[in-house]
C-alpha cells in the first residue's frame, strides 16, 4: 500500500478509536499488524506517537466554550457552590494525578504489555463484558427518575478519585481503553451516561498529553538506550507523519461531536458488544499462529 494512503487509513483508524471506549492502542496494533507494518521500526512508533497528539488536540477546541466558562468561574463554579478543591478543572486534574501516579511507576509493566495481541485481545473481550453489564444495571435512570450526578459540575472529589484509579487499568493493559474505564467506573460512581462521557473527555486532555509528551520527551532525549521511536528523516516521511495527524485531528473532531450526541440518546451497550466480538476474534486469531 502506498504509504501517504497507509498514513491516511491508520489517522482514521486513531480518530475514529481514541475518545470512544473500544481502544485506539489496540485498534492500532492489530492495523498494524494486518498492513505488515514493521513495529520494531523506529519511524513508525514516533507516527504512532503523532497521530495521537492530532487527536488530542480536537478537544480543547470542540469544548473550547466549555473550557472558557470553567476557567471564567473558577474556583467557585457556575452556581456559586464550588471551592478551590472541588472545582471541576480541580477535579479533572485530581483524577489525573491518581491515574498518573501509578502508572509512571509501573511504567515497565506496560512497556512488556504493549505490543502483545493476547493482552489486548483479552482487554477488549474483558472491558466488553465488564462495560455492558454496568451499563445495563447502571446506565438507565434510577427509580428516582434522577441520576445522582447529572452533570460534570456536579462531581464529587470521591467520585474523580475513584475514577482516576479505576483508569490506571487501561495504562497497564492496552486494550483496555481510557475512555471506557473512565467511563464505567463513573457509572458505577453514579454519575449518568453523559456526566461519565464528559469527565472522561476532560480527563483525557492532561492524561494524553503527559502520555505523548513522555514519549516524545523519550524518543527526542533518551537516557540510555535506543529512543522509543525516530524523528523523521527525510520529505517523504515528513509528508507521511503530516498526514497521519491531520486525517486524525478531523476525524476525532467529528467522532467527538457524534459520539455526545449519541449518548444522549442511547447507551454504549453497542460499543461493549463490539469489544466482545473483536477481542474474541483476535484471540482466535493469535491462537491460529497469525500473528
Amino acid at each position: 500500500m502506498n504509504d501517504y494512503l497507509l498514513s491516511a487509513v491508520l489517522g482514521i483508524i486513531e480518530g475514529l478509536t481514541e475518545f470512544l471506549p473500544v481502544s485506539s492502542t489496540a485498534h492500532l496494533r492489530i492495523s498494524e499488524a494486518l498492513l505488515g507494518i514493521d513495529l520494531h521500526d523506529g519511524f513508525w512508533k514516533m507516527y504512532s506517537i503523532v497521530i495521537q497528539l492530532g487527536a488530542i488536540l480536537c478537544l480543547p477546541i470542540y469544548f473550547r466554550s466549555r473550557i472558557g466558562r470553567f476557567l471564567s468561574t473558577f474556583p467557585h463554579g457556575e452556581r456559586d457552590d464550588r471551592t478551590v478543591m472541588n472545582h471541576p478543572l480541580t477535579l479533572v486534574m485530581i483524577a489525573f494525578v491518581f491515574t498518573a501516579g501509578p502508572a509512571f511507576l509501573l511504567t515497565k509493566v506496560i512497556g512488556k504489555h504493549l505490543e502483545s495481541l493476547t493482552v489486548m485481545g483479552s482487554s477488549l473481550l474483558i472491558g466488553g463484558i465488564i462495560m455492558w453489564i454496568v451499563d445495563a444495571h447502571f446506565g438507565p435512570p434510577r427509580n428516582t427518575g434522577r441520576h445522582m450526578t447529572e452533570r460534570m459540575e456536579e462531581v464529587s472529589t470521591m467520585q474523580a478519585i475513584w475514577i482516576g484509579i479505576c483508569q490506571i487499568a487501561s495504562a497497564v493493559f492496552p486494550g483496555t481503553s481510557r475512555s471506557m474505564s473512565t467511563i464505567a467506573a463513573g457509572q458505577v460512581a453514579g454519575m449518568s451516561r453523559l456526566a461519565a462521557l464528559e469527565f472522561s473527555f476532560f480527563l483525557s486532555i492532561p492524561t494524553m498529553v503527559a502520555a505523548t509528551g513522555y514519549d516524545l520527551l523519550r524518543t527526542l532525549h533518551p537516557k540510555q538506550g535506543a529512543p522509543l521511536g525516530v524523528m523523521p528523516a527525510t520529505p517523504h516521511q515528513w509528508t507521511v507523519l503530516a498526514i497521519g495527524f491531520v486525517v486524525s485531528f478531523i476525524v476525532a473532531l467529528a467522532v467527538v461531536a457524534w459520539f455526545m450526541n449519541w449518548v444522549r440518546r442511547r447507551g454504549f451497550t453497542p460499543f461493549a458488544i463490539y469489544r466482545i466480538v473483536v477481542g474474541i476474534a483476535v484471540l482466535v486469531w493469535v491462537m491460529r499462529g497469525h500473528a
